[in-house]
């Protein structure tokens, strides 16, 4: 099967094109200083297509990372993915970041994956190969302890391990490792759609908020 996945819920966009167990390409995209990373999504995904002479038609599958993560990369990679899947009438497969990010765990600890979501919280989700013992959700930062033992293989980010390094619990960081993120989606989705009998239907697929984004409140006018 043909499958095409994208993310744009981190700091830079992924897009890997697959069959089956072959990785036929993949893809990075960096923001620039005018552009946000996603902004450049489907051009890109029309350019993998082409170069690789595929058409939407062909897609047997789009993966899609649904957070949490970047609010508005959240809202694009999820708008175009039900847009292509309806029009063409292609499955979703939907990911969490957090579960995309439990790929790092190359043992076989259990995986605790956490996120910075201000505010003095995290997002968390917690791994047992592909068992999931937490499903992603947002915790106090003073109950990490509660979640966690000596055991497990930890995920975070780089603000995530200052607060975890403080409290002697080590850790990973993804954002310390050049690994390519849409990789590891692209083999979640490929799993996924050859283990379980799920529909994958473009109208289920919802973003992973976990959280409302912050709503920056309008400046008062002046009168002049």
């Amino acid at each position: 099967m043909l499958i095409l996945v994208f993310d744009t819920c981190f700091n830079k966009s992924y897009i890997v094109l697959r069959n089956d167990n072959e990785i036929i390409s993949s893809e990075v995209i960096e923001s620039t200083q005018t552009n946000y990373h996603s902004a450049y999504l489907i051009p890109k995904l029309r350019d993998v297509l082409k170069k690789n002479n595929y058409g939407i038609k062909d897609l047997g599958a789009i993966g899609v990372n649904i957070g949490p993560g970047s609010f508005t990369g959240i809202r694009a990679g999820i708008t175009i993915a039900r847009v292509l899947a309806q029009q063409y009438n292609i499955k979703i497969c939907p990911v969490p970041s957090l579960k995309i990010l439990s790929k790092f765990n190359k043992s076989e600890k259990p995986t605790a994956v956490m996120l910075d979501a201000r505010k003095n919280k995290i997002y968390f989700a917690k791994y047992n190969h592909d068992k999931e013992i937490y499903s992603p959700q947002l915790i106090d930062k003073d109950e990490i302890k509660n979640y966690v033992d000596k055991n497990d293989f930890i995920v975070s980010d780089k603000s995530i391990q200052t607060f975890l390094a403080e409290n002697n619990i080590n850790s990973t960081c993804y954002e310390d490792d050049d690994n390519n993120l849409g990789k590891y989606l692209s083999e979640i989705v490929f799993e996924k759609l050859k283990n379980h009998n799920d529909d994958y239907n473009w109208a289920k697929v919802k973003p992973l908020y976990i959280q409302p984004p912050s709503i920056t409140k309008p400046k008062e006018v002046k009168n002049v």
